[in-house]
């Protein structure tokens, strides 16, 4: 495990709005908001629903599970801290709850990784208080 002395990338900001989602990461769950006005499934966390502008959001564990929508290969260094993991892949997944998030693909060859190629949920812990959800290769 990573401690803050050690870890030297960039950190979530932890909102209101955000909160409850890096507290399931801390505890390895992977979540999603759902609205209890219309049904609707989001992410990113947000304060309203972005269907029908509800503020009644509840919070729903995922299966931990989907399939890269789409992704891209990074070759370029955007901030000095992610240079030792260059190249890596970014991508959309599209969870078995149908929503979509980005995120990093690892322990896979970037040039192995496919659109519809399934993935699980792992996590990261980069602080005491932080861990961050990746995907590898289910």
């Amino acid at each position: 495990m990573n401690t803050v002395e050690s870890y030297r990338k960039p950190l979530p900001e932890i909102l209101p709005e955000t909160a409850e989602f890096w507290r399931a990461a801390r505890r390895h769950e992977l979540v999603f908001q759902r609205c209890a006005s219309c049904g609707q499934r989001i992410y990113f966390p947000r304060l309203l629903c972005h269907r029908c502008l509800s503020p009644k959001l509840d919070w729903e564990k995922a299966a931990g599970w989907g399939e890269i929508y789409s992704y891209t290969v990074v070759h370029q260094v955007a901030h000095e801290s992610f240079a030792a993991d260059v190249p890596y892949v970014y991508a959309i997944i599209e969870l078995a709850e149908g929503v979509r998030m980005i995120s990093h693909v690892i322990n896979i060859n970037p040039s192995r990784v496919r659109i519809g190629m399934k993935v699980k949920v792992v996590f990261e812990d980069v602080t005491p208080e932080v861990s961050i959800s990746k995907f590898e290769p289910a």
